[in-house]
């Protein structure tokens, strides 16, 4: 792989929804979440993480070096034993001879939570949590995203739909359905990367880097469905500082980019109905902006 990343970063993402649902809430009935406060939209970061997993996942395909830790289907443990096996570390086990959650000898601990980082993109990208059985540590990750939340009030919507056949034979009548979707939303992310933590926890590098950029920009081109509708990524605008540790605060460069609806009188419904501005002025001394689309 490539050298560490030496450069902390902050970027963010312009993604929207056109009759889809772009993130179920199952505690309301899988309906598109929303801040009850205030009515805007939210996308978790959990789901947008899933979308980059997935894109690395299907692009490297097994590779070495890129696998993935959290994948659907695969128990985590399953990760951890082939880590301890590869690494030959006896785990350590309790009184009943059963595989207990316990730190094997410092050094070979050491040398677990390395290859979990060495073999798992998305630990070298997001950290992980590996102290159940087979514990293989913990480790922070120097990629962190928040809370995607809509620029504008969204509306949901519940469609009912029909069917033609019958789930059981004998039955009389056709089945009814519903589909939960937004008309149209345009969504804001933000997201953070810290050279430091890539130096001193996951060696997250510039190939890394490089594929995540790409991740983020498909993350929905292979993730097509008829519950999503229409999304895609509209933007990815990135702040690289000269130094590891930043040359000015994440804040000042977020407040640097504003979205805004150009006819406050008709419900948006594409993404020209926005307008995107950057106030490149306002952009502190050691900060370069990269539009990535």
């Amino acid at each position: 792989m490539s050298d560490i990343i030496k450069n902390r970063y902050e970027f963010v993402i312009l993604f929207d929804v056109q009759n889809g649902n772009p993130n179920g809430d199952p505690d309301a009935g899988n309906m598109p979440r929303i801040d009850p406060e205030t009515g805007y939209g939210i996308v978790t970061d959990v789901c947008l993480k899933r979308k980059i997993r997935d894109y690395v996942d299907t692009v490297k395909d097994g590779e070495i070096g890129y696998k993935i830790y959290v994948k659907g289907g695969i128990p985590l443990d399953e990760n951890r034993k082939w880590a301890y096996a590869s690494c030959n570390v006896e785990p350590p086990k309790n009184n009943k001879g059963e595989v207990s959650a316990d730190e094997p000898e410092k050094e070979e601990f050491k040398r677990i939570t390395s290859f979990m980082c060495m073999n798992f993109y998305d630990i070298r990208a997001f950290g992980a949590v590996m102290t159940l059985k087979y514990n293989c540590g913990q480790v922070r990750g120097p990629v962190q995203l928040g809370f995607a939340r809509s620029i504008d009030v969204i509306t949901q919507q519940e469609i009912g739909i029909t069917s033609v056949t019958y789930a059981n034979e004998g039955e009389k009548s056709s089945k009814m359905g519903r589909k939960q979707i937004v008309p149209y939303a345009l969504y804001r992310a933000e997201g953070y990367i810290s050279a430091n933590l890539a130096r001193k926890t996951t060696g997250f590098s510039e190939d890394d880097l490089n594929l995540l950029w790409e991740a983020i920009i498909n993350m929905f081109e292979h993730d097509h469905s008829a519950a999503r509708g229409n999304m895609a990524v509209r933007q990815l605008i990135v702040f690289k500082h000269e130094s590891e540790l930043g040359n000015c605060p994440a804040y000042k460069l977020f407040e640097t980019v504003s979205v805004k609806r150009k006819d406050q009188s008709k419900p948006p419904r594409c993404f020209s109905d926005y307008e995107i501005m950057i106030d490149k002025p306002a952009i502190p001394p050691g900060v370069e902006l990269i539009g990535m689309i």
